[in-house]
């Protein structure tokens, strides 16, 4: 049974850091890409990053480029969101998802598997 379980998230003030888990079960995590979304109320799911098997190849939005940085510990099959210099903006329901085809980090439909998310708040 695959699993996802994210962690980490919390209410946090405008300029504030937050570092979300993603613990993985199920799945030959060291092998596939993974990748961060959220969804803010009243709009789409918006991918945030991304991260390669290996961990080398990396991908931003640039809504948060500069400010987050993606990275896992594939010995330990968790993903990490490392999230810098909060604004209101940042503030939605993150997931994590895993993906173990080829096809593109950049579709949320191509990933198989997804967490319950977590809730980011940042507050001014």
């Amino acid at each position: 049974q695959v699993q996802l379980v994210e962690s980490g998230g919390g209410l946090v003030q405008t300029g504030g850091s937050l570092r979300l888990s993603c613990a993985a079960s199920g799945v030959p995590f060291s092998s596939i890409a993974m990748g961060w979304f959220r969804q803010a109320p009243g709009k789409e799911r918006e991918l945030v990053a991304t991260i390669g098997w290996s961990g080398r190849n990396t991908y931003y939005t640039n809504r948060v480029k500069g400010r987050f940085t993606i990275s896992r510990d594939n010995a330990k099959n968790t993903g990490y969101l490392q999230m810098n210099s909060l604004i209101s903006e940042d503030t939605a329901v993150y997931y994590c998802a895993v993906k173990t085809s080829r096809s593109t980090v950049y579709i949320g439909t191509n990933y198989d598997y997804w967490g319950q998310g977590t809730q980011v708040t940042v507050s001014s």
